[in-house]
């Protein structure tokens, strides 16, 4: 464990320390998009932050590789080998994407290219447990369909989902954590080493959305783009496929007991395979209803729009921070309660505090107008909005709100006129957003 750890804390080190001066680049080489209808926030932000989200993972296999229990990962497996040529390959695509705007069907291209690399190096699907039915063998072709399905799938899913700032880490972050519990529980509880390079992608995963989160949380001063949602999107997709590939049922009924067992233990990992319902399962939902919605109205599936789950939280009136937070709030129950079901599936508390849950979750979503108050000791430690008013205070401020505006304020007024009608920032100009300024920001972000 400690290993890991530390493969997870240089991986979140390395992309932290790399995601300033990669702001900077981007500043300069102009990968600040202009403002779109669709968008939000009203100031270009620099993205290519997947660049040092894609040097973290290459310092954390690097680590990986000269530590002592960690390097038989390498040793034995090709896979970290073909995770890295998979992650080089989409990042580079993500890359050009975030500068010049590319295709969709290209960018699609080059995920199943990306996912056939990996194949082509062992990083395949060959077995799928199926609940009341048992171990079914695929053959090559299925194996490799199936392989790069599960990798365009996930891919999407989590881009689909970058629309708000640090949406997409903070939930990939949580499906890492639910994922590397599990793997590791594999490895060390049932002495499989087969599960070890799929617990190495999920540290180092949690380790590159960590790293990048305290730059990407609202406001955020950089955006990841496509080099680093569709780059976290296979590093997820490849550790669910490395457990398929590597682990042998055969080895688990043996700790089991019976393969009825071993198969319903294995349910809540391999249902990702199949359709992204418990690791993924909010973004692939969002994935799921955009497609229906887009093709419902005769569009094409990847014509951008405000439909996301995520618009939606802002439309009935969550704010930014809220509508993120919710959004973790149900990965991680759909993420933990899958592990914990996996863990002990005849635990009737087990579903009780699902349920539970949920309906803590759905009073959240009611709640749109709520906000919560902080006790009086904890009131330095939050921010202002959530800090209770003194009397006093709420009469000045409802005087203020209502006095008339005097003689000596025509001249102010008349100047913040004059800066409305200024033109907008455009890109690559100083004093856009993240370009010269150092203080907080106002904007938030929606992309598709």
């Amino acid at each position: 464990m400690r290993e890991y750890l530390l493969t997870l804390c240089i991986t979140a080190a390395v992309t932290y320390l790399l995601t300033g001066p990669v702001r900077k680049f981007a500043i300069v080489a102009g990968a600040m998009p202009e403002i779109r209808a669709r968008d939000v926030h009203r100031e270009p932000t620099p993205r290519l932050g997947g660049i040092a989200m894609f040097f973290g993972l290459c310092a954390g296999l690097l680590v990986a590789d000269h530590l002592t229990n960690l390097n038989e990962v390498f040793e034995k497996s090709n896979e970290p080998r073909a995770l890295l040529s998979g992650a080089a390959l989409i990042w580079l695509i993500g890359v050009l994407d975030d500068k010049f705007e590319i295709d969709a069907l290209i960018k699609l291209g080059g995920q199943m290219i990306a996912a056939g690399v990996m194949v082509m190096q062992g990083l395949t699907i060959l077995w799928l447990p199926v609940p009341w039915v048992g171990t079914v063998a695929l053959t090559q072709w299925q194996g490799t369909l199936l392989t790069v399905a599960l990798v365009v799938i996930t891919i999407n899913a989590v881009n689909f989902v970058d629309g708000l700032d640090g949406l997409a880490a903070g939930m990939v972050c949580i499906a890492a954590a639910a994922f590397f519990m599990y793997t590791y529980r594999i490895w060390y509880s049932y002495g499989i080493e087969a599960a070890a390079p799929a617990t190495l992608f999920a540290a180092i995963l949690m380790g590159m959305c960590l790293g990048f989160l305290p730059h990407n949380m609202h406001p955020a001063r950089i955006f990841m783009g496509d080099s680093g949602s569709m780059l976290i999107g296979l590093v997820l997709a490849a550790g669910a496929i490395s457990v398929t590939g590597n682990v042998d049922p055969d080895n688990l009924f043996s700790v089991s007991g019976s393969e009825r067992s071993t198969v319903h233990q294995m349910v809540p990992v391999y249902i990702p395979l199949v359709m992204p319902l418990t690791i993924i399962a909010i973004p692939a939902a969002d994935l799921i209803l955009a497609i229906v919605r887009r093709t419902w109205r005769g569009q094409s599936p990847f014509a951008a729009d405000r439909g996301h789950l995520h618009h939606r939280l802002l439309e009935i009136g969550h704010s930014h921070s809220r509508a993120v937070l919710i959004m973790y709030f149900w990965s991680a129950l759909i993420a933990f309660g899958a592990l914990a079901y996996s863990v002990n599936s005849a635990s009737m508390w087990i579903v009780l505090g699902v349920v539970f849950l949920s309906a803590i979750g759905l009073g959240l979503l009611l709640l749109p107008r709520f906000t919560p108050r902080t006790p009086r000791w904890a009131e330095a430690f939050v921010p202002p909005r959530y800090r209770r008013r003194s009397a006093a205070a709420r009469r000045q401020q409802s005087a203020a709100a209502s006095a008339e505006p005097s003689a000596g304020d025509a001249e102010p007024v008349a100047d913040r006129a004059e800066e409305e009608r200024q033109p907008p920032v455009t890109v690559g100009v100083t004093g856009a957003n993240g370009a010269t300024a150092i203080g907080g920001r106002r904007s938030s972000k929606v992309r598709i």
